[in-house]
């Protein structure tokens, strides 16, 4: 089992930054791809971005491509998603996600997922 938790959101104006951590624990973490996701109100989970074992290599949607980086330090067992330049559609329920192995990047689902936690940007 991989235990996954998310921190770091909250409400922000639009135009402004926030950076999620999600901490994982359980089992080697350099074993797991990582990946975040996010649920709009109202609409599905969507993939937003993933991230390699070494972090080496990176995958990101559209919609945040250029405004979001994702970034991991195997030494701390954490993933980050640095959001910069946020948008009112950029509210979600955003989720930290692992792989074993393969990336997560769509229609590859993570083997666990985090509790999420909330952002909201104001217009």
């Amino acid at each position: 089992q991989v235990q996954l938790v998310e921190s770091g959101g909250g409400s922000v104006q639009a135009g402004g930054s926030l950076r999620l951590s999600c901490a994982a624990s359980g089992r080697t973490f350099s074993d797991y791809a990582m990946g975040w996701f996010r649920q709009p109100p109202g609409n599905k989970r969507e993939f937003v971005a993933a991230i390699n074992w070494s972090g080496s290599n990176t995958y990101y949607a559209d919609s945040v491509k250029g405004r979001f980086t994702i970034s991991r330090v195997n030494a701390k067992n954490t993933v980050y998603l640095q959001m910069n330049s946020l948008k009112s559609e950029d509210t979600a329920v955003y989720y930290c996600a692992a792989a074993f192995l393969d990336v997560p990047t769509p229609p590859k689902e993570p083997d666990y997922w985090g509790q999420g936690t909330q952002v909201t940007v104001s217009s």
